[in-house]
């Protein structure tokens, strides 16, 4: 089994654009993004992700997230595979370092596409989409958490969704517990917080009772991907 370091070796080569089936299909016509919740960044392309919360802050990074989210699964995931998880057509994108390097080569990607011997691999999805849902969905792509991240806590959340569903929680403990098992879960690219399933269900938590639905759906559905 390849250590995450030789597994970052790999995918470096296939994001350099090596020839043949791995590389994305060009017949996609883009899908509107709405990226109106999030910061103005200019007509020029950036060569960094302007929405990190370390530069933006966590309300921004949180909404550039979703709308990420969102944009990207309507646009990418045919070839980059759904939560960026790739199947093989097309690099797996989650190994992209969240640092200048990887933000340059995705912003270049984005902008122009890839074509390879007369061959649209990937349409030029910038001019369409622009340059604001770029960066929400390379925000997006680079808070994916490694694979197995929560493998270890996989009883304590089916115990927390047992609790939830009948209605025995305490709201607030469980969501301070689900954030710290979340702060320790790595992404592949190396960003420092991961948009996990966890997190997800943290956000929605509260005291209210009518919140424990939606925060043990969310992680059954992630417990249930996990598998």
């Amino acid at each position: 089994m390849l250590d995450v370091r030789n597994r970052r070796f790999l995918a470096a080569l296939l994001l350099a654009g090596l020839p043949g089936p791995l590389l994305a299909h060009g017949d996609v016509a883009p899908q509107p993004v709405n990226t109106d919740a999030l910061p103005e960044v200019g007509e020029e392309w950036l060569t960094e992700n302007p929405y990190r919360a370390d530069t933006a802050g966590e309300e921004v990074w949180k909404a550039a997230v979703k709308i990420g989210d969102s944009g990207f699964n309507q646009n990418c995931a045919r070839c980059h595979g759904l939560g960026a998880v790739s199947g093989g057509l097309a690099p797996d994108l989650r190994f992209l370092e969240a640092e200048e390097y990887g933000d340059e080569w995705f912003a270049e990607r984005f902008q122009h596409g890839y074509t390879q011997d007369g061959t649209t691999k990937m349409p030029a999805f910038g001019p369409v989409l622009g340059q604001k849902a770029g960066w929400a969905i390379r925000t997006y792509i680079e808070t994916r958490p490694e694979d197995g991240a929560l493998d270890s806590h996989t009883d304590r959340l089916r115990a927390i969704v047992a609790d939830l569903e009948a209605g025995t929680a305490d709201g607030v403990a469980v969501k301070e517990e689900l954030q710290q098992i979340n702060s320790g879960v790595k992404t592949f690219s190396g960003a420092p917080v991961a948009d996990s399933t966890v997190s997800r269900a943290a956000e929605v938590l509260s005291a209210d009772k009518a919140s424990f639905k939606h925060a043990a759906e969310l992680l059954t559905l992630g417990l249930s991907a996990a598998k």
